[in-house]
């Protein structure tokens, strides 16, 4: 979500006129666009700010801006910390981004920070400067109603806000029209989104008094049930013409509903993915995060989801060392990933937030060497996993959606499967945005190697090739 963000700014800036610089040297303008969840981003962000103040002191006229969720919260802290940088913006005027800098130019350091969005400001609506032709990142929900101890976001993006439905599929649509291939929906809790749109719509007094309202979580006059849409907003995307690979993150397993399990097994262009937030596998520990769910429960979803859709890969997310966090809980843990038995997972040593709930508990806090053991026995187990689930798939032939040349190995060609792993392929001169057939030959532990068997379409995005006048 925050690299979404980064290329809104980007297409704002260039709206105004700027082109990207191919380094720090040729910039007129730097943007530090920040995330807070974990204590390493705040680390990285000073430190390159002391790196730019010798920089600015060089060039003047330099401009630099922090905006994102670690400048919704620390905005004051900024600016006592380096007082260099020219703007400061959060997280619900990303849109004012270019007048912002304009008016620091004019009038000097600013700080501009709104505590809650708009539906004239959403940030999904703003120009966007994507990375990928062939590939898009589409923002349904800003903001998060759930209160995990762990997490700020809430703090930082405030309440759970659902974009219209129309709008959405109309910029899939323009997408399309574009040649992306591939969406993937945004959001903090994706599978709540439009709850807060039908509940609205059925607590207003004025239903019925004008035109009656139509979509598909209604019908006619009767009043919409309070429930989210994503399950019909999984399959109004899908079938836009021209998208053949729809993916969503992230989902909250208390609220995946059996109709987005019924919607994905039936919708041929939703991948066969699905990331699943597990975050521990200990009840006292879940409810401790205020998580929602036991470990049985997230285990019983992950079936029903399992039964419904063949081939289905399943990622998670998984926090060691939560405050209180016992041996016996991180068993629990270890007994639920090899139960579930993960193609990957992004796992992390607990960061501690200031605001949030956990980290007024230092008296609990897990000593680092005791955390980072942990962490290590953790990433055995769930690499053990994925090694044999990728090994399962030797001989298999995948369609790839190719991204371009290996970063390791440019004698290699990269690409995705629906499941969304990494594939190499010992081939060159294939376009990104190619789709391929290739018959895997091995599997490592965060990776597939396979052999090209043909190319199966060619990209349909245009390229755009810089020219002199």
């Amino acid at each position: 979500m925050n690299e979404h963000d980064s290329q809104r700014l980007a297409g704002i800036l260039e709206a105004d006129g700027m082109v990207p610089a191919g380094d720090l040297a040729d910039a007129d303008v730097v943007v530090l666009n920040t995330c807070c969840i974990r204590e390493n981003a705040d680390n990285k962000l000073y430190g390159a700010l002391g790196h730019l103040k010798a920089a600015k002191a060089e060039r003047p006229g330099l401009q630099i801006a922090v905006g994102g969720c670690l400048a919704q919260k620390d905005r004051d802290h900024i600016r006592r910390r380096a007082p260099w940088v020219d703007a400061v913006w959060g997280t619900h005027n990303v849109g004012r981004a270019g007048e912002l800098l304009a008016r620091a130019a004019a009038e000097g350091p600013l700080t501009e920070i709104v505590e809650s969005g708009d539906e004239d400001t959403f940030a999904s609506a703003l120009p966007v400067k994507p990375d990928q032709g062939w590939a898009a990142w589409v923002t349904i929900q800003v903001g998060c109603d759930n209160h995990c101890a762990f997490c700020i976001v809430p703090a930082v993006r405030g309440p759970e806000a659902s974009r219209p439905f129309g709008q959405i599929v109309e910029e899939v649509t323009r997408l399309a029209e574009e040649g992306v291939v591939e969406v993937t929906l945004l959001g903090q809790n994706v599978n709540s989104y439009g709850r807060d749109l039908t509940t609205a719509l059925r607590t207003d007094p004025e239903w019925g008094k004008g035109a009656a309202i139509t979509g598909p979580a209604w019908a006619g006059d009767e009043r919409p049930r309070a429930r989210p849409l994503f399950a019909d907003l999984l399959r109004a995307v899908s079938t836009v013409p021209g998208i053949r690979r729809v993916r969503y993150t992230s989902p909250h397993p208390k609220d995946l509903r059996p109709e987005t399990i019924e919607a994905m097994a039936s919708e041929a262009a939703v991948c066969e993915h699905l990331h699943l937030p597990l975050q521990s596998g200990s009840d006292r520990v879940l409810a401790a995060m205020h998580r929602g769910y036991t470990a049985a429960r997230y285990l019983e979803r992950l079936a029903a989801a399992r039964a419904a859709i063949p081939d289905l890969a399943v990622t998670t997310d998984i926090i060691v060392g939560f405050p209180g966090e016992t041996e016996d809980d991180f068993s629990a843990t270890l007994e639920v990933a090899a139960e579930a038995g993960y193609d990957s997972a992004y796992t992390f040593i607990y960061s501690p937030r200031p605001g949030t709930e956990a980290a007024a508990r230092p008296e609990d806090f897990i000593a680092p060497e005791v955390a980072a053991e942990r962490f290590e026995r953790l990433r055995v187990v769930v690499e053990r996993s994925a090694l044999a689930r990728h090994e399962a798939r030797v001989g298999r032939v995948e369609e790839v959606l190719v991204e371009g040349p290996s970063k390791r190995d440019p004698a290699m060609t990269s690409g995705r499967t629906r499941q969304g792993k990494l594939v190499h392929l010992p081939a060159t001169g294939l376009r990104p945005g190619t789709f391929a057939d290739a018959r895997i030959v091995r599997g490592a532990p965060h990776f597939l190697v396979g052999e090209l068997v043909a190319v199966t379409a060619e990209p349909r995005h245009r390229t755009r090739i810089p020219v002199a006048a």
